[in-house]
């Protein structure tokens, strides 16, 4: 029987399928998945090692320790030659549209200064003479030497001719050359729209950057992508995110459009991952969607139960919203999306249709809205049951991190923020409110569950680096020594846990996913090294060899075209 141990720049590439297909097992086959290294979890969260997996039909059958007989039955044997195995990883938040969108356009994630980021959009300007708005994302003001936002001017000087309008790299701002604005009809007289801001010069002229809800005064005008070009940015995305060994994804709020998209690449059979997705709120449909129910496919590739809601900005943005001023920006408390009234009725509707509610909440003002909101609502609906849950829960009062637990709210966060933004966290928070942001350990304490994920695109979708970030505080040049407020950091079995059994319950999907016991999907990972055997400053730098979904190889690397990380 299996042994239990009681151990306390992004890459578009093109699937081999024609070589993959050749390794898939044939409906009705057993395989037998044999000389591994595996690991997996159990119901109480017991650490269970493995020889040997046997699947049918997508399902496990059985796992074997290295004293058991293996059976000589199977259809199929494969060998996997020592390699460690673990179950398939669950990305709890992330946005499946926007990164396949983000592949296939400018890439400004890691740009040095706002020259190179402008440098980057005239190469990609000069390669696409045909694309008439000139889109990108990833931008971040904050590692440049200037921190000052990007202007319209330095784009100008590289392409006036097309509109150019690109994201900051945590989706809450954007930044547009003078003719994106002129078309949008942006001028010093445009006011400020509800839960938004248009940064402006001395004398009041806008200067290219615009904040959350601003932002709808220049992509409203961007026209909507087709049918087609969805359902490409959708096949990019989750081959990519296959490849950094995710097997299954919460998408973060996708509207009628994207979600017909999903419908067609099920039907057509062309989904190598699973997506969980939540409704976004702001959906001109959403209590249309809301009255046709929940949806699950027969072999869970494809499921809708919750919403998402977004309650405010981001930090590095200073959009999200903060019960006092900004350290770093006296006056600034940040932006709220609704009022509360209108947050209020988003959520009811939701609870009171059965669907769970995903609400982003950054700012501590944010968040204690929020639980408000959920507490009321809760009571009212009694949908307690439903893991209603916080998206980033990031920054928290020391009484709002005991709500969680007295609420039944799963807060749904995400490790490598907290690493990304060491850099201007406490200069935002000053060194009072940040011992309340990113607080793993405390809210793991008062007996929650953590859902683990990357944000992606505003981060890299490698969970690996969500698994390093989460045990060690460090970013991948191990900085700073020793982690950042390491007091909040979790063990490799919490973060292990986090990214599978505990991303999985919170989907409502603990009795098919996160785990290889018997009985769940066969969606599973082999890895170049030992997750639970490597030292922690070097797992951000494990690789995928394979990544099976469903009982099928998705993904292998040996296969893949272009294997530069």
């Amino acid at each position: 029987m299996p042994n239990r141990l009681g151990r306390g720049a992004m890459r578009p590439y093109i699937f081999a399928y024609a070589l993959l297909l050749a390794a898939w097992p044939a409906l009705g086959d057993t395989v037998l998945l044999e000389n591994v290294n595996g690991y997996t979890l159990d119901g109480n969260r017991e650490l269970i090692r493995f020889s040997a997996l046997q699947f049918t039909d997508g399902e496990v059958d059985r796992l074997f320790g290295a004293e058991d007989v293996l059976p000589e039955d199977a259809d199929r044997r494969v060998d996997g030659a020592g390699r460690t195995v673990i179950p398939g990883l669950i990305d709890a938040h992330g946005h499946v549209f926007s990164h396949g969108r983000a592949l296939l356009s400018v890439i400004l994630t890691g740009a040095a200064s706002e020259r190179e980021a402008a440098q980057r959009v005239a190469d990609f300007a000069a390669e696409n003479p045909e694309v008439e708005w000139i889109q990108g994302r990833g931008w971040n003001q904050v590692l440049w030497e200037s921190n000052e936002f990007p202007a319209a001017a330095s784009l100008d000087a590289v392409v006036s001719d097309r509109p150019v309008w690109l994201g900051r790299v945590d989706g809450h701002a954007a930044w547009a050359n003078s003719l994106a604005m002129e078309m949008a009809g942006v001028t010093a007289q445009s006011e400020d729209p509800d839960g938004g801001q248009i940064i402006r010069d001395a004398d009041g002229n806008p200067t290219g950057v615009f904040i959350d809800t601003a932002m709808g005064l220049v992509s409203g005008i961007i026209p909507a992508p087709g049918r087609d070009e969805i359902k490409r940015a959708l096949t990019v995305s989750m081959q990519d995110l296959a490849g950094w060994g995710l097997t299954s994804v919460h998408d973060a709020g996708s509207g009628s459009a994207v979600i017909a998209a999903f419908m067609e690449l099920l039907e057509t059979g062309e989904m190598p991952i699973r997506v969980n997705l939540m409704l976004a709120a702001s959906d001109e449909f959403y209590e249309e969607r809301l009255t046709e129910g929940h949806f699950r496919d027969v072999n869970d590739f494809y499921v809708m139960h919750s919403v998402k809601v977004v309650g405010d900005g981001a930090l590095g943005s200073r959009g999200a919203a903060l019960l006092e001023e900004y350290s770093d920006d006296p006056g600034n408390h940040g932006l709220l999306r609704y009022t509360d009234e209108q947050l209020e009725y988003l959520m009811r509707a939701a609870m009171n249709a059965g669907f769970q509610v995903n609400t982003h909440a950054i700012g501590d003002a944010a968040n204690q809205i929020v639980l408000d909101t959920y507490e009321q609502l809760i009571d009212e609906t009694g949908g307690r049951d439903l893991r209603h849950r916080v998206e980033h829960a990031q920054v928290l009062t020391f009484d709002d991190i005991l709500r969680f637990a007295e609420l039944g709210v799963v807060p749904s966060m995400q490790a490598v923020h907290a690493t990304s933004d060491k850099n201007m966290a406490e200069d935002r928070l000053g060194p009072v409110r940040i011992q309340g942001a990113y607080a793993w350990r405390k809210l793991l304490e008062t007996g929650v569950i953590i859902a683990n994920g990357s944000d992606f695109p505003v981060e890299h979708p490698n969970p690996f680096h969500g698994l390093h970030a989460s045990v060690t505080r460090q970013d991948q040049a191990n900085e700073p020594d020793g982690g950042w407020y390491s007091e909040e950091n979790m063990t490799l079995e919490e973060a292990f846990a986090s990214f599978t059994i505990d991303a999985a319950w919170a989907g409502h999907q603990e009795d098919v996913l996160g785990t290889l016991e018997p009985g769940r999907k066969a969606d599973f990972l082999l890895l170049d090294r030992d997750l639970f055997d490597v030292p922690a400053s070097e797992i951000w730098q494990i690789q995928v060899l394979e990544t099976w979904v469903n009982g099928e190889r998705v993904y292998s690397r040996a296969t893949r075209t272009g294997a530069a990380n």
